[in-house]
């Protein structure tokens, strides 16, 4: 049985836009809400979220595949791309490198798609592998390209790219169609699209899945004018194994209607959990308005710790032990300083004795 790339209609895929025009205004809306939401945060604060969106997606398209970054050596990374110095610990080559390739991505939305960009994205990403003999190009190996199963030595073939010598021609057309595809009446259904064409196309030696979520994130940049800022690794890191299975079922056919249909609620649900962090850093900037001046050193520092742990904080709630863990404090200072933050409504509490826990009171 042939493979997509092997059928007469290949790469013309098939999908019904109707089925996703609800969700592609929905996408615009909540485009149009974040753009107001981020209207009202101030530039160091609309740093931090840019901050905190593009380390998710580093992160998450890497654990994809099994890498696992640093998410602080990551963040303060990018924090030096943004002009936000001095914070986080030291970063290590992967999570710079990693840093760079997102920058890049981030600041290059509005350029077309080359060749050339492509091959610094894979540069980047895969500076200094030493299993990739061809880095920052297309391979070149005369091995198939297969995607394959070794489960208790039953090996099996889900997937076979085209062989290298066609890939220079497949990429072409492939860049053709994403710069002219640009004008297209679907950002989800583009998106959707571009992820399968390029992964059936399997470029290069490696990285192939991490760079073709990044031409996710720039074709929904593209389509709306501006960065979109949603983290659609990490919906995809959640719901893995449905997004590998929705993938292989257009292994062998260009009818790609449920892969289209499931690419574009994660991408709503991706969007949904960004627009919560951004109204959660506005939160957070106007409670530390009002409560400027009114904290000690150790409240400010664990408040910020607090914050630092997203809209969901810490599990289960800020415990008295979590609070002199952060603060090194002796007990009773604790207990002062956690019934000081309640009443000024910074935290609530519930509980009692070793069941209370404290919550930001957003």
């Amino acid at each position: 049985m042939p493979w997509n790339w092997e059928l007469p209609k290949w790469p013309i895929f098939q999908y019904n836009l109707d089925r996703i025009s609800q969700m592609e205004k929905q996408f615009l809306l909540e485009v149009g809400s974040s753009i107001a939401f981020l209207k009202s945060l101030g530039e160091k604060d609309c740093k931090r979220f840019i901050v905190e969106i593009l380390s998710s997606e580093g992160l998450e398209s890497s654990k994809i595949e099994g890498e696992i970054l640093d998410r602080e050596s990551l963040q303060s990374s990018i924090r030096k791309h943004f002009g936000l110095d001095g914070e986080g610990k030291k970063e290590t080559n992967k999570e710079a490198q990693m840093a760079k390739l997102l920058h890049d991505v981030y600041v290059t939305f509005e350029e077309p798609l080359t060749h050339e960009m492509l091959w610094r994205w894979h540069a980047l990403l895969l500076e200094g592998q030493s299993h990739i003999s061809d880095n920052g190009k297309y391979r070149t190996h005369a091995d198939p390209m297969q995607i394959v199963s070794n489960r208790y030595g039953d090996r099996q073939v889900f997937f076979q790219a085209p062989p290298s010598v066609r890939i220079f021609d497949e990429m072409v057309a492939f860049i053709d169609w994403f710069n002219s595809s640009r004008e297209s009446s679907s950002n989800l259904g583009r998106a959707a699209i571009a992820h399968v064409y390029f992964e059936s196309i399997h470029p290069f030696e490696d990285g192939n899945g991490r760079i073709g979520r990044i031409l996710v994130e720039k074709v929904l940049s593209q389509g709306v004018g501006r960065p979109v800022l949603i983290a659609i690794s990490k919906i995809l890191e959640q719901r893995k194994k449905a997004y590998y299975f929705e993938l292989g079922k257009c292994n062998r056919t260009v009818e790609v209607q449920d892969w289209v249909e499931f690419f574009a609620e994660a991408i709503l649900q991706a969007q949904e959990e960004s627009i919560d962090l951004l109204y959660f850093l506005i939160k957070k900037a106007k409670m530390l308005t009002k409560l400027s001046g009114q904290l000690n050193a150790r409240q400010e520092k664990a408040l910020l710790r607090i914050f630092a742990q997203g809209p969901n904080g810490f599990t289960g709630g800020l415990s008295a032990e979590n609070y002199i863990a952060i603060t090194k404090a002796s007990r009773p200072t604790a207990t002062r300083d956690l019934k000081d933050l309640v009443q000024k409504g910074a935290l609530i509490k519930t509980g009692e004795l070793r069941y209370t826990r404290y919550r930001l009171n957003l």
